[in-house]
């Protein structure tokens, strides 16, 4: 079974930095895309990133452009998110997410397209 594990959140002043990092584990899988999503207190769980796999392409939601940038390495398995200008709106756990084995299209923006899930890191952004 694909695990998902993630590491980098933490605390963090408004306009500081943060990386987060996800790693996929668990035998032979293949990897259509990854992402990420965020989840604050009382909200619904929100699409952040996306990536393609084998191509590279990325995707954000409006509320990250310019600020945040996902990238992949294939040969770890790994995706990670950096996040720059931070905001205090942007604390929340984040969750990495893929779409692993079976193909069924794209849609990347929908949660309910990921079919393997991190455990969340909490990222705080403060005044």
């Amino acid at each position: 079974q694909v695990q998902l594990v993630e590491s980098g959140g933490g605390l963090v002043q408004a306009g500081g930095s943060l990386r987060l990092s996800c790693a996929a584990s668990g035998g032979t899988f293949t990897i259509y895309a990854m992402g990420w999503f965020r989840q604050a207190p009382g909200k619904e769980r929100e699409f952040v990133a996306a990536i393609h796999w084998s191509g590279g392409s990325t995707y954000y939601a409006d509320s990250v452009k310019g600020r945040f940038t996902i990238s992949r390495d294939n040969a770890k398995n790994t995706v990670s998110l950096q996040m720059n200008s931070l905001k205090p709106e942007d604390t929340a756990v984040y969750y990495c997410a893929a779409r692993i084995n079976t193909f069924i299209g794209f849609n990347y923006y929908s949660k309910a397209w990921y079919n393997s899930w991190g455990q969340g890191t909490q990222v705080t952004v403060s005044l």
